[in-house]
């Protein structure tokens, strides 16, 4: 059985998009960008308040299916430039108190949606 998740008062439902879904103990985070909540406007003034939004994002959505950062087991970060890659490890690395980061990939690519410069999913795991 699954189950949806989305952030406390998100108002994507309607759309094709789920911010996260649920089985078998683990939960699914769809990549997420530097979009604020609940609004059509991008945080990509620079790519360090980028990456800031999209791991507040991630935050939300754990936050929905009542998790925390450090029950992150896996994400994937898909980065547009590989020159990025310093500034958003750092940036990353402060939302795991622990300093125990989940295992993870880093991705360059020639372009995600919208126009963004990072965009990062995850899995994570209830237990």
């Amino acid at each position: 059985m699954k189950r949806t998740i989305r952030a406390v008062d998100d108002n994507s439902s309607g759309t094709p998009y789920t911010p996260a879904v649920e089985a078998g103990g683990f939960v699914f985070i769809s990549g997420q960008i530097a979009q604020v909540f609940n609004t059509k406007q991008l945080k990509t003034g620079n790519i360090t308040e980028e990456i800031q939004q999209v791991m507040e994002n991630m935050g939300a959505v754990l936050k929905g299916a009542g998790l925390g950062y450090e029950h992150l087991v896996k994400c994937t970060v898909y980065i547009t430039n590989l020159q990025y890659y310093a500034e958003v490890s750092r940036v990353y690395q402060t939302f795991f108190q622990a300093g125990d980061p989940p295992a993870r990939e880093t991705m360059g690519v020639k372009e995600l949606p919208r126009g963004v410069n990072v965009m990062i999913s995850g899995i994570a795991f209830r237990g």
